[in-house]
């Protein structure tokens, strides 16, 4: 061998064995840099005529399984989901209350525990039925069973918000990892063109890759000219030649009436669109599908419970108080059923309608029978044919019943009366004796004037004798009977139909509230459960590809010393043949 020729392939082995040393630098280094691969300078040999004459360097390149990759995606995508969901309940938990309290002195703030303290109150009053506290006290505690129906709603609604917020706050983060994703695309081209590396590039095209599955499930693959290309499950495309920019609008404000509906244009949730084509169907995984299954799905389930409650307690309630009335009897009585004057009037049997003053003597009376009226106009006029009474419908729709003496009050005994398609009584159907509004849980409370005062709670029942005499008592306040016929109503047992996936039930008011306090520490249980597994799962494919492809700094620290020694190898081998050089030189010129 010439010492050309030595020398030619010491020097090769010294340029191949900085770039090995330098490759192995930079994974020692990035060891823990996120998404970085491990990654080997490739060589092999030169022959020249035949005749070897050293090593070169043909690439750095790293070893990624891409079966193992496909897995860490899917499971990324399924822990993206599952994390969310059991964030979102454990917060949807923490609405209901606690049903317990670390304090003795406490039985806890759920919905059973204040429909509890509701039962408590009425027992108590049922004692002393003219005890002014007492009433007081179930006021209140009916007051704090609607307001936490509402809050509870309210914070229901407030999560649907937020999830709509979240939507468009993880579109962006998608957007920006499809950007990227594009980008990289094109400089791995450029840069494999130049016949330079790629793998680190690759290396930030699959962390921007695992980034946009965290957030929502995709498809994707690499084509023959090295672009990685990523599409929606149905194969919409969100990067081909180019990112396609993911369209969301959040709402104005979100209610229960709040829904997303795939191809309408009312107001409402709006649809995600790529290149104009609404792909929310097709989002089911991720972080974004998570939400959506929770903005549209879990929190109207939990609203629909909520508001069979908060429907049942005031049909439950309102049965009572429109079967009573108070001491004094309120001057006015305004229905919350919406009529006109020409609405049918469906009823048979008799309704009482008395007039009487501030100790609940008799002043005029009249007993209608409602067979008699087909609409609720006729029904109106023969009110105003009641001595000391004045009807009307006001703007609103509602049945106004008052007294033409401001000193006086307007009292009811329903009687035999049944009217409409339930067979309600004439107070109940047109709702002129409420204890409580509203009509779901958003907006469920206790009837203003009760609330304030300016009314007393129903507790008298109009005398139903055959015949009253003008001046004598025909209402008397604070009837256990009343009372009893509200722990009743609270405490007996109903059906309360299936809701928001909650099997259709029977028991009380508190048994259901239990029920569905039960049923979201169930879900948010399952949840927890769930993200425990998933991630779990995301962690053990994170390490067999780390471990496949990841830096382990005890064999690069080896690598290293071997590399270095081969350096100086080749450093002394270079400095032995520049002596034979030399040798050689003076050797001829001695000659």
């Amino acid at each position: 061998m010439s010492l050309d020729i030595a020398r030619l392939i010491a020097f090769s082995g010294l340029s191949a064995t900085q770039v090995q040393i330098s490759v192995t630098s930079s994974n020692i280094s990035n060891a823990d840099t996120t998404g970085y691969t491990e990654k080997t300078a490739s060589q092999a040999s030169s022959v020249t005529n035949g005749v070897g004459t050293g090593v070169t360097v043909t690439g750095i390149s790293s070893n990624v399984d891409k079966l193992l990759l496909k897995s860490l995606i899917s499971a990324t995508s399924d822990l993206g989901s599952a994390d969310t969901t059991n964030t979102y309940l454990t917060s949807l938990e923490k609405l209901y209350g606690s049903t317990s309290s670390s304090d003795s002195s406490s039985t806890g703030t759920s919905l059973a525990n204040s429909i509890a303290s509701l039962e408590s109150a009425l027992s108590s009053l049922a004692s002393t039925p003219n005890s002014a506290s007492l009433q007081s006290n179930v006021i209140s505690a009916l007051d704090n069973v609607a307001s936490q129906l509402r809050e509870t709603s309210s914070g229901i609604q407030k999560l649907r918000s937020n999830a709509d917020q979240d939507i468009s706050s993880s579109i962006d983060d998608v957007n920006t990892d499809l950007e990227q994703i594009a980008e990289l695309n094109a400089e791995i081209k450029q840069t494999a063109a130049a016949g330079q590396s790629t793998a680190d590039l690759e290396d930030q095209r699959n962390t921007a890759l695992q980034d946009v599955a965290s957030k929502m499930n995709v498809s994707y693959y690499t084509a023959s000219n090295g672009d990685l290309q990523i599409y929606t499950t149905s194969g919409q495309a969100l990067v081909d030649s180019q990112a396609h920019t993911i369209s969301y609008s959040t709402a104005a404000n979100v209610s229960s009436s709040t829904v997303y509906s795939a191809g309408s244009s009312s107001s409402g949730f709006s649809a995600i669109t790529v290149n104009g084509v609404d792909i929310t169907s097709q989002i089911t995984g991720g972080d974004i599908g998570a939400l959506i299954t929770l903005r549209d799905k879990t929190l109207p389930a939990a609203q629909s419970q909520l508001d069979q409650l908060a429907q049942q307690l005031a049909s439950a309630m309102n049965g009572v108080s429109n079967s009573a009335s108070s001491v004094p009897s309120p001057t006015s009585l305004t229905g919350t059923t919406s009529v006109t004057s020409a609405t049918a009037l469906s009823a048979t049997g008799t309704v009482r309608l008395a007039v009487t003053d501030q100790s609940g003597n008799l002043v005029s009376y009249s007993d209608l029978d409602l067979s008699s009226y087909s609409t609720v106009g006729d029904l109106v006029s023969a009110i105003n044919g009641i001595s000391g009474l004045s009807a009307s419908i006001d703007s609103n729709g509602h049945l106004t019943i008052t007294s033409t003496d401001s000193s006086d009050g307007v009292a009811i005994n329903e009687m035999t009366s049944s009217v409409g398609s339930a067979s309600e009584g004439f107070s109940e159907y047109f709702g002129l004796n409420d204890l409580v509004t509203g009509t779901s849980a958003s907006d469920i409370a206790v009837n203003s004037s009760i609330l304030s005062g300016t009314d007393e709670l129903q507790l008298a029942v109009l005398d139903s004798s055959s015949s009253l005499t003008v001046g004598s008592q025909v209402l008397s306040s604070g009837s256990a009977t009343v009372v009893n016929d509200f722990y009743d109503a609270l405490t007996d047992s109903r059906t309360f139909a299936s809701a928001g996936g909650l099997a259709a039930t029977t028991g009380s008011f508190a048994d259901y509230a239990a029920a569905i306090v039960s049923d979201v520490a169930s879900k948010s249980s399952q949840a927890s459960t769930n993200y425990t597994a998933k991630e779990t799962a995301q962690s053990t494919y994170a390490s067999s590809l780390s471990s496949q492809s990841g830096v382990n700094l005890d064999e690069e620290s080896a690598r290293l010393s071997t590399l270095q020694n081969k350096y100086t190898a080749a450093s002394a081998l270079i400095q032995a043949i520049n002596t034979m050089y030399s040798a050689l030189l003076s050797a001829v010129q001695s000659s």
